[in-house]
């Protein structure tokens, strides 16, 4: 898809220039996916990156992004094309108008073929990608989709190209590059996964997420910095936390304590910030009985 880049670490490099940093295996698969022309899959925990690495590609390659969100009951119309029924309905009553002063000119056919016109047609996400790319185009939460959004997916994916009756074969004379997001709320067909290369993201380790941080948030002290990351490794390895925290949560974590003035992070004040973290009231007791004990050790 990029001439420019010729191997990985170029990708690689790239990222981070955005700010976002990759492992090797995510690196070396996103190259792939951009070498091939195919879709990437992306599933793993809300919060560890997948969004974000469609937003760091479409930086780092100065083309735009365009985003799908996927939500139950989303239908082909929803992601595809629309027509703007208020303006049709206008413009048909001016067409009645004309031809009550005698001035129209047409009828029947020539009336429908104006009302499904390129003005009034309202382009959505998939549409749009297929034809101003190169584009990123990020179809995200998938899995919160249902099956028949995914095989009418799976059908523009194959072939880059849909049909508009009214209008036409819409085909991208550059197909977009495509990344898909799925939090595994439920699997995804085969036929999906085929069609696309996949790769699972883990919340990072400890260095890397640190590295991440002072990337993301260079304003937070290195020190401070260090504290936060520990503390939210610590949180995500219990397992009795509904949504343990993702990397924006720490990055967002990092950055309010800097916005409060911390240069540290005691129990008083991890308590205080303890929502910009963790989003569910059960959570919270878990974590709040515990700060001491976390901290202190």
């Amino acid at each position: 898809m990029e001439p420019s880049l010729t191997s990985a670490k170029e990708l690689d490099e790239l990222l981070r220039g955005t700010g976002y940093l990759t492992d090797d295996a995510l690196a070396t698969v996103a190259f792939l996916a951009l070498r091939l022309g195919r879709p990437l899959l992306l599933e793993g925990e809300p919060g560890t990156g997948k969004t974000a690495l469609a937003e760091a590609l479409a930086q780092g390659l100065d083309i735009p992004l365009i985003r799908l969100q996927c939500y139950e009951g989303i239908d082909a119309s929803q992601a595809l094309y629309d027509w703007d029924f208020p303006r049709q309905i206008l413009h048909l009553r001016a067409l009645e108008t004309t031809a009550r002063l005698g001035d129209g000119e047409g009828h029947g056919a020539d009336v429908e073929k104006s009302l499904f016109d390129e003005r009034f047609l309202l382009a959505r996400p998939v549409l749009r990608a297929l034809r101003e790319s190169p584009v990123v185009l990020l179809v995200d939460e998938i899995d919160r989709a249902d099956d028949e959004f995914e095989a009418f997916l799976l059908e523009v994916l194959s072939t880059y190209q849909v049909t508009i009756p009214e209008l036409g074969t819409i085909k991208a004379v550059t197909p977009p590059i495509v990344i898909l997001t799925s939090n595994r709320t439920r699997e995804l067909h085969d036929a999906l996964k085929r069609r696309c290369l996949y790769h699972w993201i883990d919340h990072p380790g400890l260095e890397r997420e640190l590295a991440i941080v002072r990337s993301r948030a260079p304003e937070v002290s290195q020190a401070l910095s260090e504290q936060v990351v520990r503390l939210v490794q610590q949180l995500r390895s219990r397992d009795d936390l509904l949504k343990p925290p993702g990397v924006a949560e720490t990055l967002d974590w990092a950055r309010a304590l800097d916005t409060l003035g911390a240069s540290d992070l005691d129990v008083e004040t991890a308590a205080a910030t303890l929502g910009v973290a963790v989003k569910y009231r059960e959570d919270a007791d878990r974590v709040r009985a515990s700060l001491d004990r976390i901290l202190g050790g």
